[in-house]
């Protein structure tokens, strides 16, 4: 599988947090093959005086969608992310990792709604944080 991550970030070292985030993705889910540049971006769904740095990568993976769902959640625990947002209800984090798009073996994209995981990721087409990335490395 290859999958597309948007990570993000705006609270404490944003960039050195964003750096190890990648450096657990590629220990613990597969190859990154590209990284976009960084973005940076106003909080985008709700207010605060905390910008964001964002990027894309691109990771090959043998890992299930839900097994990287799975991992990428620990990897956020790990690095210090206590609460996910729900309901539509975003708040500061120091580290932030979506799945947003995946694609099969033979590059057909997955489409899949389950109620802990759907890809492809639902806002992504709305959010210029994760566009710009992500066309710079798809």
């Amino acid at each position: 599988m290859l999958y597309y991550l948007s990570l993000g970030s705006n609270l404490g070292e944003r960039e050195q947090t964003i750096r190890r985030a990648l450096e657990q993705i590629e220990q613990q889910t597969g190859r990154v093959l590209r990284c976009s540049s960084y973005y940076y971006s106003e909080p985008w769904g709700f207010s605060s005086p905390h910008p964001f740095c964002n990027l894309c990568c691109a990771v090959e993976s043998t890992l299930s969608p839900q097994e990287m769902l799975r991992r990428t959640q620990t990897i956020e625990r790990h690095l210090g992310r206590t609460h996910k947002s729900s309901d539509g209800c975003y708040t500061d984090r120091c580290i932030d990792i979506d799945i947003i798009r995946a694609l099969d073996d033979v590059g057909h994209e997955l489409i899949l709604r389950t109620p802990t995981l759907t890809i492809p990721h639902p806002l992504w087409q709305q959010r210029p944080f994760v566009t710009i990335p992500l066309q710079e490395i798809a």
